[in-house]
């Protein structure tokens, strides 16, 4: 996505996918608390018919690209990589339109547990085991006549986050995931959030005992409906990514839920869960490594100073 293309999104539905919606609208504008700051009377006036937006509380205004800009605190190249993982249904209608092979044209031919070494093997990449397979499903799905299969996480409206070592996408509905960990059928009253699947599964294996749900986001532009679900727990937890979009839903969070948990700091030098998940393991092997090694250095260690000391005595 190119900054004319995401210009052309209704700010309305950019809006409304961030949580804010209007306090008064008609056909040409409709009004808006600052989604900058706290205030009583709406001062951010979106202008429907040029898709521009004015803060008469700041005095500032522009498009798509000012607003997110100025809404993440983020670059122009970080707004197009955040607009990119969004699923906004306008940009997917203008794509429709200009391809004569729509990529949504899909089917899905088959759903059933995970079986094929190519996922496994993925997985086992991002540092999971098989301890993870029955959370996931594998998906043989075609796009146009391509014929494809993935790692398939449902989410509650049944539609599916995909990966595979080459793909990362999304079929029917995008909505929040949740998985209840708790082997009770009673309702938990703690959850854990995350916005990809990839994290709550590496969750799963370094807290193997956890009783409780995982929600999972599976997108940032989710985060309205992320904080309407949160009203059913009474603990929340977080694990976001390092990044601008997950600072900025963090603190929406906490805006609503102040007692909830963040615990970012434990992977603050890595982007997600994920990543500092795959680096502990790898250290860890390479600890082990260096044990196995030990002895044998050791006793060469040993040897170079008994050599040492008899070159001493016959001397």
């Amino acid at each position: 996505m190119n900054c004319k293309q995401f210009n052309t999104i209704p700010l309305e539905e950019v809006l409304q996918n961030l949580g804010h919606l209007p306090t008064k609208q008609n056909e040409k504008e409709a009004w808006f608390l600052s989604p900058f700051s706290t205030e009583n009377h709406a001062s951010f006036k979106l202008d429907k018919r040029n898709n521009v937006w004015y803060l008469h509380s700041e005095g500032i205004g522009g498009n798509n690209i000012d607003f997110m800009m100025k809404y993440l605190k983020a670059s122009v190249k970080e707004v197009l990589e955040w607009a990119e993982k969004q699923n906004f249904s306008s940009f997917q209608s203008q794509k429709d339109y200009h391809s004569k092979s729509s990529s949504l044209n899909y089917h899905i031919t088959e759903i059933k547990e995970l079986q094929n070494e190519n996922l496994k093997s993925y997985l086992h990449q991002r540092g999971l085991s098989k301890v993870v397979y029955p959370l996931v499903k594998e998906i043989h799905f075609t796009i146009g006549e391509k014929k494809l299969y993935a790692i398939g996480f449902e989410n509650f409206s049944g539609g599916w986050e995909l990966r595979n070592s080459f793909y990362k996408g999304s079929l029917q509905k995008k909505d929040i995931s949740v998985v209840n960990l708790n082997n009770n059928l009673e309702k938990n009253k703690n959850v854990v959030v995350f916005e990809g699947f990839i994290d709550a599964l590496s969750f799963v294996e370094m807290k193997p005992f956890f009783n409780g749900d995982l929600l999972v986001m599976n997108s940032v532009s989710l985060l309205n409906r992320t904080n309407e679900y949160l009203k059913n727990y009474s603990e929340i937890h977080l694990f976001l990514d390092n990044d601008k979009a997950g600072e900025f839903c963090k603190n929406e969070i906490l805006k609503l839920y102040p007692e909830a948990k963040n615990h970012s700091e434990i992977y603050a030098l890595h982007k997600d869960l994920n990543e500092y998940f795959v680096f502990r393991n790898n250290t860890k092997i390479e600890k082990q490594q260096q044990v196995e090694l030990n002895p044998k250095q050791e006793q060469e260690e040993s040897e170079i100073n008994q050599a040492h000391q008899t070159f001493r005595r016959n001397r």
